[in-house]
């Protein structure tokens, strides 16, 4: 190529962090610093056809389509009157633990998050409807905060999950269907770390437990749950049985959501503006993030920056618990000022080469990965369930740290769980058959 590869990977990734501390959107600044680190390798108009030609082809991709499929269906149960039902049924699960409210509040998310697909968007309808109860109940906001903040990743890992879809795709083609049921057990680790330690909390504080339901109670909030809950068992279980593909996956959920809220009378021609806007802003971010990402997947293979840092690492230490202990420190790094999408987008063919090498199952590595980066959700600069949580409980990001921390440690050890013992992400794959 005539061209050193460590100069391009400084060029590409230098010029990506210039363009970000300059302000520019993450998906410009990974198009530009692409641009820049081609243009050393190849002249002007080679680049520039190479540029146009990856974007185009990097959307060309039918499994594509499960994205803005899924992220409308999210979108119109968000607003389609399921949140207090999965609110109710929580209460029948986690009502009888000290702290019950934040216990629900964490089986919420986790239910909310799985079937919506969406961390934000859970935290914003469970822990707003929570967090009125809580405050008049007297719990501590900063202990409600922390507790929602924290909990609504899971959504992300439990599926459907437009980040593993994503994963899949940027990984080469990972089974979309063995990450969905891969994400299982290692959201419930996830969730199960954080009501462990809301419970400790919850005794200390003598936080009140809901009164015994009565059973007709129990009939009536799990009938008024099961038509939700059964989104899950349709979509994910018709994929895994392999009666239709995750695109198709996507698009009965959409069909099954819609019918849905309009049976609960939730919708009408304002809503329904509200959600179709949400979904075309949503899904035109991803994909012009997509987009620009392929132009750097053609930029890194092309430069053999993968390669280069496989053998770096590799040179640091060929001990497979070194090396993956540094790639999560790198993705806890990463995770603290990028969001989700783009980050998987960047690193995931940078990485993958690496654990695969040392004999990592790909799909393993996509569990990790997006568990290690649901943790920059919650914290600063750029941690969105952070800010929203937040704000929901009126509180400044300097008042919940300490709170916090806790939960933080609870879900890094959660993460070398997973990390380390990969049948806690390969055992449901493998017992369906899916890998």
């Amino acid at each position: 190529m005539g061209v050193n590869i460590g100069i391009v990977a400084i060029a590409l990734f230098a010029s990506f962090f210039v363009f970000l501390i300059l302000g520019l959107q993450v998906s410009v600044g990974i198009g530009l610093a692409s641009f820049i680190a081609i243009l050393l390798s190849l002249p002007l108009d080679m680049t520039i056809i190479a540029s146009a030609q990856k974007m185009i082809t990097g959307l060309d991709n039918f499994a594509l389509l499960a994205i803005p499929f899924f992220i409308l269906s999210g979108n119109i149960m968000n607003n389609g009157g399921i949140a207090i039902k999965l609110v109710n049924f929580a209460k029948l699960i986690g009502g009888r633990l000290p702290g019950s409210l934040a216990q629900v509040n964490i089986l919420g998310n986790m239910l909310f998050g799985a079937i919506s697909g969406s961390a934000v968007a859970a935290e914003a309808a469970i822990g707003g409807t929570i967090y009125p109860l809580q405050k008049k109940e007297g719990y501590d906001p900063k202990y409600c905060a922390a507790v929602n903040i924290t909990s609504c990743p899971t959504g992300l890992l439990i599926p459907p999950s437009n980040v593993l879809i994503v994963f899949a795709l940027v990984s080469g083609g990972t089974s979309i269907g063995a990450l969905f049921i891969a994400g299982y057990l290692p959201g419930i680790v996830m969730g199960l770390g954080i009501m462990i330690l809301a419970y400790i909390f919850a005794k200390k504080n003598n936080y009140p437990v809901e009164p015994k339901p009565e059973m007709s109670l129990v009939i009536k909030t799990t009938l008024d749950a099961l038509p939700s809950l059964l989104l899950i068992i349709v979509v994910i279980g018709g994929i895994i049985k392999g009666v239709f593909t995750a695109t198709e996956g996507s698009g009965i959920a959409v069909i099954y959501t819609l019918v849905l809220s309009l049976i609960y009378k939730n919708l009408n021609a304002k809503v329904i503006k509200k959600i179709l806007d949400e979904t075309i802003k949503m899904t035109g971010i991803i994909m012009f993030l997509m987009a620009a990402s392929s132009i750097m997947s053609w930029a890194l293979a092309y430069s053999q920056i993968p390669q280069y840092i496989t053998n770096l690492l590799l040179g640091i230490s060929d001990n497979k618990y070194v090396i993956l202990l540094i790639i999560n420190m790198l993705l806890l790094v990463v995770g603290t000022f990028m969001d989700m999408t783009p980050a998987v987008l960047i690193f995931t063919p940078i990485f993958l080469p690496v654990v695969t090498s040392l004999g990592m199952h790909p799909v393993h590595f996509g569990i990790l990965m997006v568990y290690n980066l649901c943790i920059g959700l919650c914290t600063p600069p750029v941690g969105n369930a952070l800010f929203l949580g937040c704000a929901i409980a009126d509180l400044k990001i300097e008042e919940i740290i300490k709170t916090i921390l806790p939960y933080f440690i609870v879900m890094l050890i959660g993460l070398l769980l997973v990390t380390y013992i990969p049948a806690i992400s390969l055992f449901l794959p493998k017992v369906f058959g899916l890998i």
